[in-house]
């Protein structure tokens, strides 16, 4: 009884906030399904830091130390997602790339905004929030030595999950109903085994001459498409798809909250990184609606500027938000395998929009 009234007088008022936030998490992973296998050790793990001489904080600095201070958590997670991503629809139609590399305008623009209020490499450590890419997000914090790298791993993952609530009203916004009602007829074209494995190595070495900082994330999400492509490791790949994927997951998810704790994270910057990160989802869909937008003022064949949406890293969550708003417009109207293709195009742009800020501010 002693020890429970010891504790209690230890508890704070900002712990309790930070149990809400965590039960938050814990909601939106459970009962809207955003995300669930990120918020959900989140949210649990906010609760466990911050529950007074917590026996759990040491375990999860160990954690901290041994997979995301050291960057090892989100590049092993790169596996898993490159092994999950097909490159067929851009191999196909190559031009969609274009729409990726539109929709980090976020990523600058928010850098501009965000120098105001902060120093340069913290601030391009919260502007990268806008690759809509957690991984990249923890990754160019932590070599950048960010003191916020809590706030924006929360703001990255947290952002990723409200895709579907975040994007449809700008998108909506920046369109009429008759531009969201385009037809883009879809072509099959088949793409050769030898393409597909030659992809991978050759973005790598397009992007290590570009952006030598990137080489690192780039190298290890196509490392993992090539061990889906090659054709001969398929036990790996499939093992690289879902169970490692799966334990980085749940390991990174509930090691972020060790940056959860209420001292840290309830502070008014935590608050202003909240709205920048905002503004950097935002703006990247933005920019990829516009661009689209451009295209067809001089295009002849038109292209539904939805899809530009989708050039953020949110896959595949922005790929079939864009599909949904089609078929709300008008029901024949199936964008899935254009978006998807767009939304891909994203994944590799938001890395190399990561290596660019490192190269830039390292």
């Amino acid at each position: 009884m002693d020890i429970l009234l010891e504790n209690l007088a230890l508890l704070d008022w900002k712990q309790v906030v930070m149990w809400l936030i965590g039960g938050v998490l814990i909601y939106l992973a459970i009962k809207k399904e955003m995300e669930p296998t990120l918020l959900l050790p989140m949210g649990f793990g906010a609760i466990l830091v911050n529950l007074p001489r917590s026996g759990a904080i040491e375990v999860l600095e160990t954690l901290f130390n041994a997979g995301i201070d050291n960057e090892l958590f989100p590049l092993l997670l790169f596996i898993g997602i490159g092994a999950m991503i097909d490159f067929g629809p851009i191999l196909s139609n190559p031009k969609l790339m274009i729409f990726g590399a539109a929709a980090q305008f976020g990523i600058f623009f928010t850098l501009c905004v965000a120098s105001l209020f902060f120093d340069l490499k913290d601030a391009a450590s919260i502007a990268v929030i806008g690759a809509a890419d957690g991984p990249t997000s923890i990754v160019v914090a932590n070599a950048l030595k960010s003191d916020y790298l809590g706030a924006i791993m929360v703001a990255a993952y947290s952002y990723m999950a409200l895709v579907p609530i975040i994007q449809p009203p700008v998108i909506k916004l920046l369109t009429t109903k008759k531009e969201r009602q385009i037809k883009m007829a879809y072509v099959q074209k088949d793409v050769t085994k030898t393409t597909r494995i030659l992809f991978p190595i050759i973005i790598t070495v397009i992007a290590g001459l570009v952006a030598p900082s990137s080489v690192a994330l780039v190298g290890f999400l196509m490392f993992g498409n090539l061990i889906r492509e090659c054709g001969v490791l398929n036990s790996l790949s499939e093992t690289a798809q879902k169970v490692l994927a799966n334990i980085i997951t749940i390991f990174l998810g509930i090691t972020i909250a060790f940056r959860m704790q209420a001292e840290q994270f309830l502070a008014v910057d935590t608050l202003l990184i909240m709205g920048l990160g905002l503004i950097a989802f935002i703006f990247d869909t933005a920019g990829g609606v516009l661009f689209a937008k451009l295209i067809n003022v001089f295009s002849k064949k038109k292209i539904n500027p939805m899809i530009g949406a989708a050039g953020i890293s949110a896959f595949p969550m922005s790929g079939r938000v864009v599909h949904k708003l089609g078929l709300e417009a008008d029901p024949q109207n199936f964008l899935l395998m254009h978006s998807m293709g767009v939304n891909v195009s994203g994944q590799i742009a938001s890395v190399i929009a990561g290596g660019l800020i490192l190269s830039m501010f390292g």
